[in-house]
């Protein structure tokens, strides 16, 4: 059982039944829930994510104190440290005055302050644009099981998509990134012999690719450790997590990095092929976007696969899509 269940059925069990027991009128104005850091807000916990920070538990969130003041707060922390201590067979650790990090009681505007800066989840377009990722995924990741006040919720929708802007910026900046690392630097660096200066041209083109793929699919990309397991359940271009992964567990010997290659610039044209299905590169196509010419400086070293998607005028094409001419006309990296 994973551990969001396991929160959703120690709440159903003993949360709700506290609250409604214990604190009636209190109960329009909290939201219960799990969301933030740790695995089990994702559902990518297993057996070894409970080693630690893995017990039963889930947040009350409370609005602010001109709604629920300090005592009452301090009354409810008491009711949830009072619950059950074993549950499953698992065992609560021991909560912190103020609830601890991840699970008691939390007002809903320092959580959102801690996650994304703002209270109440009204960020400013610059504010949108330097946030990062995983933050905005830890705001609005796990579940909210009751809101009763309704804004939990309301915040969680306010963040839940970026500005369209925003979203190509960031994409703009990673194609860029894709196309330098892993069109460009990948093969300089062999040429040079520097094969450990080459596996990290490819490990730059795997981030960057990792982040477009991301916002390619309008979902934040969480922390590093858990980018794989998310984007092999995203819509669009899932299978790319596989290739990728054969980029950064592979040599750069040169039968290796032949392959290697191949295979940056099939990615490549599969990005591209998503980023012409959502209509980013307008008349693009024109300009030879998708011919085969072989890069000449790849001849007579052993790398010798064509050259068809040029990311960096990919990159270039979506940022003049940008509507706001501030955010436009700012270096295409300022948001990577």
């Amino acid at each position: 059982m994973k551990g969001l269940e396991i929160a959703r059925a120690y709440y159903e069990q003993y949360g709700e039944p506290m609250l409604r027991e214990k604190f009636p009128g209190l109960m329009p104005f909290i939201a219960a829930g799990l969301a933030g850091s740790g695995s089990e807000c994702w559902g990518f916990d297993d057996e070894i994510s409970r080693d630690h920070d893995f017990e039963p538990g889930f947040s009350l969130f409370l609005p602010g104190e001109d709604v629920v003041d300090r005592r009452t707060a301090f009354e409810l922390e008491r009711a949830y440290a009072a619950l059950p201590k074993e549950f499953m067979g698992l065992r609560r650790s021991l909560v912190a005055p103020v609830g601890g990090p991840r699970h008691g009681v939390l007002r809903t505007a320092e959580f959102m302050t801690d996650k994304v800066g703002k209270a109440d989840g009204n960020l400013s377009l610059m504010g949108w644009l330097y946030m990062p990722e995983f933050s905005l995924a830890e705001a609005v990741n796990g579940e909210i099981f009751m809101d009763g006040y309704g804004e939990v919720t309301a915040i969680r929708e306010r963040l839940r998509r970026r500005p369209e802007d925003v979203r190509l910026k960031k994409l703009a900046g990673q194609l860029l990134l894709m196309g330098q690392s892993g069109q460009y630097n990948y093969r300089r660096c062999l040429q040079h012999g520097e094969t450990a200066a080459a596996q990290l041209a490819a490990v730059e083109f795997v981030k960057s690719t990792m982040a477009a793929v991301f916002l390619l699919n309008d979902v934040y990309q969480p922390y590093y450790k858990w980018c794989f397991r998310a984007m092999r359940a995203l819509p669009k271009l899932a299978l790319t997590a596989e290739l990728l992964e054969y980029l950064l567990t592979t040599d750069n010997e040169p039968d290796t990095a032949e392959e290697k290659s191949r295979v940056m610039e099939g990615i490549a044209a599969d990005v591209i092929g998503e980023l012409r299905e959502q209509g980013l590169l307008g008349e693009l196509r024109e300009q030879g976007l998708t011919g085969t010419d072989v890069n000449r400086e790849t001849q007579g070293h052993g790398l010798t696969g064509a050259v068809g998607a040029d990311l960096e005028k990919c990159a270039y094409t979506v940022n003049d899509r940008i509507g706001d001419a501030q955010i436009r006309n700012m270096h295409i990296l300022a948001a990577v």
